[in-house]
């Protein structure tokens, strides 16, 4: 974000090193959309070291320029002024940048400034050997993992609503993002625009889910389904995608007319991940099974310098391994048509008193079910190996917030919004300037810093090298990489769009 809080035109910096080969620091759909990725780490804590010392990497040379806390958009002039991330002129830089177009020709660019961050989760093979032989499966070992984890996605389609109730912080948005309003909007202020019992208008079809990903459903029941009906979307055209064309007046617009351009363009909450590094996602999870999941209904929190704090990755850690170990059965068109459902409830209504919310074809209150839930794990978080009792804390503080939902991050942000202007730019223009002193403060430990430049100068070199060794033309290159969508202890890692 620029010092005026307007959007950032400015490149991606090369101090940071290239957005396209850094193992840590890229971007999302925009140059200014600034993307921090931690490796798979055994403890919340070490990933937490790394994220604080990216982000103090980057602002040391960011000059005037500020990390937006917030997931709705700073102030956002006109669709064209969120500029599409660059990576260069390697077939694989080409490849990002027109996906990106295409996004933006299909969605808006202006959605695409919406940020969040990923929670990416798995198990060690210490745990699987065991786990397969405590359940008597007749399964190999991979597939067993690949059956369970396909489980552990369904559950979470089926409890994910209450990440949001408790960590949704998108209530209030600039309405430079979205002049016109909605029906269900109310003014807080001349420049702010508001849902009054809203958690995450991110998540709701402001934003998050769209009307043109809503008609999308892809099967979790098995991997073999998710696969298929992935590949189907990836290979199908669409009339409305193909009135668009893909390669106009000698420029392309798209990488192609199909329902999905790429995988990563279907936007579920949770998904299944390979460990391959195979560039097709369908691919790798054919031939290798699911190694992790990658969850995506997590707001950007406002308070937190990183966007996140470690007690929401603890809460969110014990709620995956609830939804893991238990009974999953498949999930039907009328159970997805009512997660759907409540989904957008929780988004646009997820604190209002007596919300009811539909399960299994009945009614129940938002509160009760999350109080069954939380119950639940504040049964599972003392089995945890956590000597300092912070499990027990975090599922303890997150009961609280289904008691009184003026402690929900949601609450919070319109309490503060409240007994200031009532100016969601404002607010979170002053959030991002004290953020940015933390991070400016930080003290890198001996030969930290030194190593992170020698990194960004090493990735500087290898996207060169990508540039210099291209050979094929990019239609071959591409119609080679479309080909191949078509074909047959706990680790988490964190991903911050900011």
């Amino acid at each position: 974000m620029g010092s005026a809080g307007r959007l950032s035109e400015t490149p991606h910096a090369s101090e940071w090193g290239s957005a396209l080969t850094h193992p840590y620091l890229t971007t999302d759909y925009s140059e200014a959309l600034l993307e921090f990725v931690t490796p798979p780490h055994e403890q919340v804590e070490t990933a937490f070291s790394l994220l604080e010392e990216l982000h103090a990497f980057v602002l040391r040379s960011a000059g005037d320029e500020l990390l937006w806390p917030a997931s709705m958009p700073c102030i956002v002039d006109v669709d064209e002024s969120v500029p599409i991330a660059q990576y260069g002129s390697s077939n694989e830089g080409r490849l990002r940048t027109i996906y990106r177009s295409g996004l933006g020709f299909r969605y808006g660019r202006a959605m695409q400034a919406i940020a969040g961050i990923h929670f990416n989760f798995s198990l060690s093979p210490d745990f699987w050997l065991p786990y397969h032989a405590f359940l008597g499966s007749k399964l190999d070992v991979r597939a067993f993992q690949s059956e369970r984890m396909m489980g552990l996605v369904r559950n979470y389609r089926r409890i994910g609503w209450l990440v949001t109730y408790l960590y949704g912080a998108s209530p209030a948005f600039c309405k430079s993002f979205h002049p016109e309003g909605h029906a269900r909007l109310e003014s807080l202020s001349s420049d702010t625009w508001y849902a009054p019992h809203s958690t995450s208008l991110r998540m709701s079809d402001m934003g998050y889910r769209n009307s043109t990903q809503a008609r999308l459903h892809i099967s979790v029941n098995s991997l073999d389904e998710y696969i298929d009906e992935l590949t189907m979307a990836l290979t199908t055209r669409d009339p409305s995608y193909e009135a668009i064309g893909v390669v106009v007046d000698g420029k392309y617009r798209q990488l192609n007319a199909n329902i999905l351009q790429l995988e990563n363009e279907y936007y579920s909450s949770i998904r299944p991940k390979p460990a391959s590094k195979t560039p097709r996602l369908v691919a790798a999870l054919r031939e290798t099974g699911i190694e992790y999941v990658e969850v995506r209904t997590l707001d950007l929190n406002p308070f937190a310098p990183l966007g996140v704090t470690e007690d929401q990755a603890i809460f969110i850690e014990m709620l995956l391994i609830r939804c893991l170990l238990a009974d999953s059965g498949p999930i039907s068109k009328t159970e997805q048509d009512e997660i759907d459902q409540r989904e957008l409830a929780v988004a646009w209504d997820g604190r209002r008193p007596r919300l009811s919310l539909c399960q299994d074809g009945r009614a129940i209150t938002l509160q009760a079910w999350a109080i069954e839930i939380v119950d639940e794990l504040a049964r599972l978080a003392p089995l945890m190996n956590d000597e300092e009792g912070r499990y027990v804390k975090v599922i303890r503080e997150a009961r609280e917030a289904v008691l009184d939902s003026t402690r929900t991050m949601s609450g919070q942000v319109l309490e503060q919004l409240r007994c200031g202007t009532g100016s969601f730019f404002e607010w979170a223009f002053e959030i991002g300037h004290q953020h940015k002193k933390h991070f400016l403060e930080h003290g890198f430990l001996p030969g930290r810093l030194s190593s992170l430049e020698a990194l960004a100068a090493e990735s500087l070199r290898d996207a060169q090298a990508l540039e210099t060794a291209d050979k094929a033309p990019f239609e071959e290159f591409l119609a080679a990489h479309q080909a191949g969508g078509s074909t047959s202890g706990s680790e988490s890692s964190i991903e911050i769009c900011d």
